[in-house]
Parts: C-alpha cells; sequence; structure tokens
C-alpha cells in the first residue's frame, strides 16, 4: 500500500477527531483535535489491513493521534474553515423555498450530511437533511442548533 505522507510532513486535519477509546484519560467521544490543525506524521501504519492510519503529533494542543488518510491534506493545501461539520445539528436562519414555496420554515433543525468548500470564493455550503428534504444551504442562512451549542460549551 502507498502511502500519500511521509514521516515528518506537515498535515492538516479535515475533520474534527474525537476520542473512540483509544486515547488514555479522556472519555469516549471527547473532542480531542478540531478541524484545521496541523501536526507532523510521526509514524504510519495499517488497520484491518487496508486504512492507512497516521500518527500526527498536534504539537500546539500537546497530543498525539492516530487519523485515517481521508481526513487529512497537506498543510500547504488550500483550507477553507467551515462552522459546522458532517452529523451537527443546526438551524435554518431564514426559510427555505422551492418555486417560492416555503418548504422549511425558519428555526427548523437540520442535520449536516456534506460539507463543500469553494477555495475559490472561499464559502461554504452543505448538504443539509431537514425532516422530509436534503437542501444545499450556504452557510450564512444556518445557525447552531441550542443542543449543539450547549453541547459544545460543555467540552470545552
Amino acid at each position: 500500500m502507498m502511502y500519500q505522507y511521509e514521516y515528518g510532513q506537515a498535515v492538516r486535519l479535515t475533520r474534527n477527531v474525537r476520542n473512540d477509546g483509544t486515547y488514555p484519560g479522556l472519555d469516549i467521544g471527547h473532542l480531542l483535535i478540531r478541524r484545521g490543525a496541523v501536526g507532523y506524521v510521526r509514524d504510519v501504519g495499517l488497520f484491518l489491513q487496508d486504512q492507512i492510519i497516521y500518527s500526527v503529533d498536534f504539537m500546539d494542543e500537546g497530543k498525539m493521534v492516530g487519523c485515517r488518510e481521508e481526513e487529512l491534506i497537506g498543510a500547504d493545501e488550500p483550507w477553507v474553515p467551515s462552522l459546522y461539520e458532517f452529523r451537527d445539528k443546526v438551524l435554518a436562519k431564514v426559510p427555505l423555498a422551492i418555486s417560492g414555496e416555503v418548504v422549511v420554515e425558519a428555526g427548523a433543525e437540520g442535520e449536516i450530511q456534506r460539507v463543500e468548500r469553494d477555495e475559490e470564493t472561499q464559502k461554504v455550503t452543505y448538504h443539509v437533511r431537514f425532516p422530509g428534504q436534503t437542501f444545499l444551504v450556504p452557510e450564512s442562512a444556518l445557525l447552531p442548533s441550542k443542543v449543539a451549542a450547549e453541547a459544545t460549551v460543555v467540552e470545552e
């Protein structure tokens, strides 16, 4: 298997990493490293013989964590930060309509299904699942869900 990143290479995390039970001293689900953080590859290995796992030293956070290859990009590659990520709960800031008919009221809760970053415009859009439909919504039309906001306060 070919590895994309080499020992000592700077990489950026594209997703939040939470403790899956393998990081000692912290509860399962505890946020370890936020997306966008830069670390350095310290080791490369395989999990179940088909998943490349990198030990990445996030020196600013004082943590070394295992990251899957698809969670990383080179530190010098373009990066567009986002407010939300996959599975985050959000609220519609404005009503969402199809052909002028409102199908999602402002304040309705949805869940992020996918994050799309446009490097050229530096804008982020999300595929958001609201009850019954999925919409492509710009970041400016979303608010954090109260439940998600409270969970973030507890973690930090």
